[in-house]
């Protein structure tokens, strides 16, 4: 049976062939009934125990810390301090592999990724697991076509075309080259700002020198399905910045330009920021939009950290954004008003596409055109055919409560904090996330400032505020749900289960302390510096958030792949041991932080 050891899970898959034959010389097998004990609190342990078959609980008093399932291993943490913590008990018939004490310490000894693995805590575990990470998606991106990197336009002109004439395209079209036709021997060849350079330097009127006199050719043309790595070296090899892409009958696909190519090799966001910038229209802006999800699946299976995934995209949303606010809205409105976004767009802690949260704060004393609800209706359409669903609670510039003159959109965020009723703890949840992304953004600081002067000393609202963090339960029903064990349904809600508390506390504790940030991870750095939060657990709170989201974020590019509706929902069934362990301690860390919530903010006496 010891040959059957399972050497595909955590930790024990970092480990070599002749550790792997330790492990197999130093393992037995162990057999407890339902309603064994496998450890007890006090005791010394002498193995680490790996699940083959059935579960274990792990409790403190009355109270369930945990549930282990097969391939899951307990308790490291008794093995390293002596003496075991809680209580350990079959939840119903349990076989398991039982790895004796001194080869538990020499794997230890023989590798550190085993050791931080098995021991550690959630950030030790989370830099191992990047270590770890999958780092081929430069060579998978190499593979890929030409014609799925982004392609300027191209602008062709005849060789008789006066210099003059080329620079007022250059400023109309935002190019920097174009194409020359009409060349001696039919050779097509290309001039850009370097030949600009020269023609100036020639000293002849512009408007009478001949762009064919100094284009250069013939150009280095590529066809749209040969391979981005053959394009590069093609580039590198010829010396030149762009190769003109040409299709087998001759016809011009477009202009691959050298800083395109490396930024699509290297995460694709100069290609997408290029797209919005040129963008003359809103078919061409809504290309861009699409290219931002394939941005983010390979900048996750590149192994790049979240917090920057995040802000990247929080950066990239907000030109969208702002481009398409101007070119529904009139420029009057545009300078007259101050478009934001709200939710995990605001927070700059959105990846996947989700709900529309935004609105608008108007110039005091500044009247609006009369077709205002025209526009702004439009504008939330085009969010929607950009992959931005409707809120459907309707949190939308195109919903009349979404928008305002400063002075009255001040009054109303005022009244929310301030009388409290229905829906309006959780409408200034919202707009706390507030970030502005067109217009003039002292607008919303203005709106922001003033509430942010109130005095928020009554702690019955404050309580009362923090206390949605409990709407979903606490974490340890999911341990059930993780192994498929309770009746609330197969897969897991990570944003109730663990993102919502974290984000939600956080900003409880922030509007307490008149914090001003809107991201979690900057509203936890004020907090740690005002001595509000321990700066353990603050480090805590932000590494288990960011882990949520990047479980989320597989478990949505997985649907996506699959053509279902993107939930971020997590099945269980497609998690690692090593991933099961690091949701484990995420939502110890949750747990923990609402416990400090109940006391610093007093919500048991609601």
């Amino acid at each position: 049976m010891p040959s059957a050891f399972n050497f595909n899970a955590s930790p024990f898959d970092c480990l070599s062939l002749d550790e792997q034959h330790l492990v197999r010389a130093s393992v037995d097998i162990a057999y407890f009934p339902e309603g064994a004990v496998v450890l007890d609190v006090g005791v010394a342990p002498t193995h680490l125990f790996v699940l083959i078959k059935g579960y274990v609980t792990q409790t403190e008093g009355d109270e369930v810390l945990a549930t282990y399932g097969p391939d899951d291993c307990f308790d490291g943490c008794g093995l390293m301090t002596g003496r075991v913590n809680s209580r350990f008990v079959a939840a119903e018939e349990v076989v398991a592999y039982q790895l004796a004490h001194a080869a538990v310490n020499e794997l230890i000894a023989r590798n550190t990724t085993f050791g931080a693995l098995l021991f550690s805590d959630l950030g030790q575990k989370l830099s191992a697991l990047a270590q770890r990470a999958d780092q081929h998606e430069l060579q998978s991106l190499t593979l890929a076509r030409v014609d799925q990197a982004f392609l300027r336009p191209a602008h062709t002109v005849d060789a008789a075309t006066d210099i003059v004439s080329v620079v007022r395209l250059f400023q109309a079209q935002r190019t920097t080259n174009v194409l020359v036709t009409g060349l001696p021997g039919g050779a097509l060849g290309i001039f850009t700002n370097t030949s600009l350079q020269r023609a100036i330097l020639d000293g002849r009127p512009l408007d009478r020198l001949a762009v064919g006199e100094l284009a250069s050719g013939p150009v280095v043309t590529v066809r749209p399905a040969d391979q981005l790595g053959d394009a590069m070296a093609l580039m590198l090899r010829r010396r030149v910045h762009r190769l003109v892409v040409v299709e087998e009958g001759g016809t011009v696909r477009g202009i691959l330009e050298a800083l395109d190519l490396f930024s699509f090799l290297a995460n694709h966001s100069h290609l997408i920021t290029v797209q919005i910038e040129h963008a003359q229209d809103l078919e061409a802006l809504a290309q861009a939009a699409a290219q931002i999800t394939r941005l983010i699946a390979a900048l996750y299976r590149a192994g790049t950290r979240i917090g920057l995934m995040a802000k990247l995209v929080q950066q990239l949303n907000a030109r969208l954004f702002e481009r398409a606010w101007t070119m529904v809205a009139p420029p009057a409105l545009v300078d007259n008003s101050c478009l934001f976004v709200m939710g995990s767009e605001g927070r700059g802690e959105q990846l996947l596409k989700t709900d529309q949260d935004n609105g608008l704060v108007l110039r005091d004393g500044y009247a609006p055109p009369a077709d205002l609800d025209a526009i702004c209706q439009r504008f939330s359409e085009v969010l929607a055919s950009f992959g931005y669903p409707e809120c459907p609670g309707r949190i939308m510039v195109s919903n009349p409560d979404w928008r305002g003159a400063a002075g009255e959109f001040g009054q109303r965020v005022r009244q929310w904090l301030l009388q409290p009723e229905g829906d309006s703890l959780m409408q200034l949840a919202i707009f706390l996330d507030a970030h502005a992304v067109a217009g003039d953004a002292a607008l919303l600081a203005t709106v922001r400032e003033g509430v942010a002067a109130l005095a928020v000393d009554n702690d019955a609202v404050l309580a009362r505020f923090a206390a949605a963090v409990e709407n979903f339960g606490g974490p340890t029903g999911w341990w059930s749900r993780l192994f498929g064990l309770g009746d609330e349904g197969h897969r897991i809600s990570l944003k109730k289960a663990g993102i919502f508390p974290i984000v939600h506390g956080v900003r409880s504790l922030a509007l307490a302390r008149r914090v001003a940030a809107t991201g979690t991870a900057e509203r936890i750095r004020a907090l740690v510096a005002d001595g509000t939060l321990d700066a353990a657990l603050g480090d805590e709170l932000v590494q288990s958030l960011h882990f949520l989201m990047g479980l989320r974020l597989k478990a949505g590019l997985a649907e996506t792949d699959t053509g279902r509706p993107v939930t971020g929902n997590v099945d269980p069934e497609r998690l690692s041991s090593l991933e099961r362990d690091l949701l484990k301690d995420a939502l110890a860390v949750v747990k923990r932080f609402k416990a400090l919530l109940h006391h610093r903010l007093k919500l048991d006496a609601l």
